[in-house]
């Protein structure tokens, strides 16, 4: 990417007025204004508690590793895992917290066979899709990718199949790497251990710049969401500069007393106002929540910088119902939360089916699954088998009906020796499925395919 950004000087956003110094300003104008900067703000601060969680707090439960550092799960996700919701359990994860703010970090990805998917989703501080190393961009063949933060303009070293500018200095990196079946699980290891990452001196083998200050990185949970939102927000802006046309937000957020990496609640932010704030903080959260359940069109919720620019709340709301979800290109979604009746997915009320016919299976080029998740957790489900989606690589050991289709049964309770081959188990309370198309052909981008609805048992 070879974008500029443009940040007002310190002193220029010091200089705006606080709502301490607006004299009678209306209080549904400071909600609306808290409410316009905290949707703005979401997306970076449901992203840090996910970088934190893997990266800065050893001894968490979710700890992956140090930053810009690789590190690879060889399994696929269970109920355990609950640092990302909607986890796809497909595919098994790799990831990287890049800290880019002193040099770039070179990763490496290894030649694979071509029937299989793997792909490196590059995701700013934003949650923006940056880039997608892998089947899709660049073929099977492997290669070593140089990931720069913004404005870097150093030498690129031979050997460096790509050079990716991230447009912030913290970013997440995620691979996914298909697994065919549990037997293909060693050859899935094999492949992650071919996943590499250096900092560019360590590939090069030169002498390192000279570190960064040292950060006093701020803890996070989803408690300190709520009761520390602002002060998140002020402590993540400097590693995000803002995109262009994002100017009257980085000025509405100073006004607020939101600034780069200063301490929250500023002291000409009146008491007032700061409690007001705070209120805003539990409203709006509740209100990105209720437009996440609205939200169905995959291909309108994730995507590049470009892509996503000025949809401020839809970025919020696919950060809070899907963080990390996929461009449309890489892989397309259909969520299912309610049945063909439009009333919502319930274990406890409700037995559902979702039926394929040869014309109706998801038109692919790499994979599909279907996965379940609890609707108020968005975690994948504990249940008797052990068995959270269910995928075309499944596909020979399903059964089909005496029409050649395949019904799928969606429910809590077994539904019976013969058919649990076909049962995707659901938990005693509401929930929703997420259909993904891993590489989705033209006919499921284009709307010619019309993906089957589930429907409640009779």
């Amino acid at each position: 990417m070879n974008r500029r950004y443009f940040l007002k000087s310190t002193a220029a956003i010091a200089a705006l007025p606080s709502f301490a110094a607006l004299p009678a300003l209306a209080q549904d104008s400071l909600a609306a204004q808290a409410r316009d900067a905290y949707i703005y703000t979401y997306p970076m601060v449901k992203n840090y508690l996910t970088m934190y969680q893997y990266a800065l707090e050893p001894g968490g439960n979710q700890y992956k590793g140090p930053l810009n550092t690789l590190v690879s799960i060889a399994r696929v996700y269970t109920p355990e895992d609950t640092a990302i919701i909607t986890p796809n359990s497909d595919t098994p994860y790799s990831f990287i917290v890049f800290d880019l703010r002193v040099e770039p970090v070179v990763v490496t990805m290894p030649s694979i066979e071509n029937d299989r998917y793997y792909s490196l989703q590059l995701i700013d501080l934003y949650t923006n899709n940056v880039d997608y190393p892998g089947t899709r961009v660049d073929g099977n063949n492997g290669g070593d990718f140089l990931i720069t933060g913004p404005g870097w303009k150093g030498k690129v070293p031979k050997g460096i199949k790509r050079v990716i500018e991230m447009p912030t200095a913290l970013a997440i990196g995620i691979i996914r790497t298909q697994l065919f079946s549990p037997g293909d699980l060693d050859r899935v290891k094999q492949i992650q251990a071919g996943y590499k990452a250096a900092t560019l001196s360590a590939y090069t083998q030169t002498l390192a710049p000279a570190t960064p200050p040292t950060i006093d990185w701020m803890p996070i949970s989803d408690e300190l969401m709520v009761s520390n939102y602002w002060s998140l927000a002020a402590f993540l802006l400097p590693f995000a500069p803002p995109y262009p046309g994002d100017e009257g937000e980085r000025e509405n957020l100073a006004r607020l007393g939101v600034r780069d990496g200063t301490a929250w609640p500023a002291a000409d932010l009146a008491p007032d106002a700061a409690t007001a704030m705070r209120d805003t903080v539990i409203a709006t959260e509740k209100e990105i929540r209720g437009e996440a359940g609205r939200l169905t069109d995959s291909s309108k919720l994730f995507g590049t910088p470009e892509f996503m620019k000025g949809r401020y709340m839809v970025r919020a709301a696919a950060a809070q119902g899907g963080i990390y979800g996929n461009s449309v290109q890489e892989a397309l979604y259909v969520i299912y939360g309610v049945d063909e009746a439009k009333t919502p997915l319930d274990g406890k009320a409700g037995k559902y089916t979702l039926t394929f016919t040869t014309e109706t299976l998801p038109p692919v080029d790499a994979f599909w699954s279907l996965t379940m998740y609890d609707r108020p957790k968005q975690l994948l489900v504990n249940n008797p088998i052990d068995r959270y989606l269910i995928n075309s690589s499944m596909l020979g050991g399903l059964k089909k009906n005496d029409r050649g289709e395949i019904v799928l049964h969606i429910q809590h309770e077994s539904p019976g020796a013969e058919l649990e081959a076909n049962w995707l188990p659901a938990p005693a309370e509401t929930f929703y499925v997420v259909m993904r198309l891993y590489l989705p052909k033209p006919e499921a981008l284009d709307g010619s395919w019309v993906a089957p609805q589930v429907r409640a048992s009779r």
